[in-house]
């Protein structure tokens, strides 16, 4: 969901009084402040009140899901990849759509109004899946990890990283099918970097034991 326009379409008692024209809001309050962008015209008026609509909202969090609401504008686009603030009882939270949920079935875009459930998934803090690599050659001894940091964090290919007490080379990155902004779902280029809330699975070889590195 985007933030509130600070554009909004009035008349303008200069150049348009019986048509509305664009204004750029400048301040707000009780009587705000808009400039109209026609003929630069600045006064004061009260905004119109924008609609809104509830809406449920699934989260999946951590292999968990919970129900909330939202309450978006009505006329809002809604896609697919966006990410906005959701209140809940326990906390504010950043979510990422993943599905939109209409009558006749889940679509990738929609107007607010016409979807009934915004499928979502937490990204302000995530658990990321990784493979760990040992350096000492013993292929049994690979194991998953499950590295649980903020979605911003961002993991690079080649670069060595710590968290905690654990030491690790990043290999390979796979991405989620919802990760925007990619050239290619699996990054094993070093310098190739992703955010963990992009990431399915971390390729990684561990730096604090004898391990070997292998993809």
């Amino acid at each position: 969901m985007s933030e509130s326009s600070q554009r909004v379409g009035l008349p303008c008692p200069a150049c348009s009084p019986d048509l509305e024209t664009v204004h750029e809001v400048l301040s707000t309050g009780g009587q705000a402040t808009v400039r109209c962008t026609e003929c630069d015209h600045v006064h004061k008026t009260s905004l119109p009140e924008e609609q809104t609509v509830q809406r449920d909202v699934v989260v999946s969090q951590d292999g968990e899901s919970f129900k909330a609401t939202t309450e978006p504008p009505a006329e809002e686009t809604l896609a697919v990849g966006e990410e906005f603030l959701l209140e809940t009882d326990e906390a504010i939270m950043t979510v990422r759509i993943t599905s939109l949920e209409l009558d006749e079935g889940r679509v990738e875009e929609a107007q607010t109004e016409d979807v009934e459930t915004i499928w979502t998934r937490a990204v302000g803090n995530v658990a990321v899946n990784a493979t760990v690599h040992p350096k000492s050659g013993a292929r049994d001894e690979t194991r998953s990890e499950q590295l649980h940091v903020p979605g911003d964090y961002e993991f690079v290919v080649g670069a060595t990283d710590d968290l905690g007490d654990f030491s690790f080379t990043v290999e390979g990155i796979h991405l989620r099918d919802d990760a925007v902004g990619y050239q290619h779902e699996k990054l094993d280029h070093d310098n190739d970097k992703a955010f963990a809330k992009d990431i399915n699975r971390l390729y990684l070889r561990d730096e604090t034991s004898d391990a070997w590195s292998a993809w």
